[in-house]
C-alpha cells in the first residue's frame, strides 16, 4: 500500500459517497488508474463496506449504554454467548476482551426504561452470562471517524 492508496482510504473514510470523479481529483489521479486502485482495495479487504452513519436518537435508539459482560469462561458458553450476541439488534457493537470483563458491548434502545426491559428480558438471559455492569453514554465526545491510515 504506497501513499496513494492511503490517501483514497481518508477520503473514503470521511466521504463514502464521492463518485470515482471527485476522488480522483482529490488523489491527484485520472478516473480510470483511481477506480483500478479502489478496486483492488476492495478485493483485498481493506475497504470492508460502504454503509451510512445514521443518528441514532432519528431512529428511536437514542439512549446508548455500554455494558461490560462476564460470561463462564468455557467454550459452550462463550460460543452459545456470541452467536445470541449477534442476532439481537438492539446490540450495536460486541467485542470480547482479554482480561475482565470478558465482553464489551454497546447497546441501543429509546429510553432508560427499554433499557431495563432489554437488561431483565434479553441480557441477564443470555447463555454463560454471571455479571453485568452497565455504563449510560451522557455524551459523544468524538464520533468514529474511521482508523488512521498514515
Amino acid at each position: 500500500m504506497d501513499a496513494i492508496d492511503r490517501r483514497i482510504l481518508r477520503e473514503l473514510q470521511a466521504d463514502g459517497r464521492l463518485t470515482n470523479q471527485e476522488l480522483a481529483a482529490r488523489v491527484g489521479l485520472t478516473p480510470s488508474p483511481c477506480l483500478r486502485r479502489v478496486r483492488q482495495l476492495e478485493e483485498g479487504g481493506v475497504i470492508q463496506s460502504y454503509r451510512a452513519v445514521v443518528a441514532p436518537a432519528a431512529v428511536g435508539r437514542g439512549f446508548e449504554v455500554f455494558t461490560s459482560v462476564e460470561v463462564r469462561r468455557d467454550r459452550a458458553s462463550v460460543a452459545a454467548f456470541e452467536e445470541q450476541v449477534k442476532a439481537i439488534p438492539d446490540i450495536v457493537e460486541a467485542y470480547r476482551l482479554y482480561g475482565a470483563p470478558g465482553c464489551l458491548l454497546r447497546i441501543a434502545v429509546a429510553d432508560s426504561d427499554a433499557y431495563e426491559r432489554f437488561w431483565t428480558e434479553q441480557l441477564i438471559a443470555l447463555p454463560g452470562v454471571s455479571e453485568v455492569n452497565s455504563q449510560m453514554i451522557m455524551k459523544r465526545i468524538k464520533e468514529p471517524q474511521g482508523v488512521p491510515v498514515g
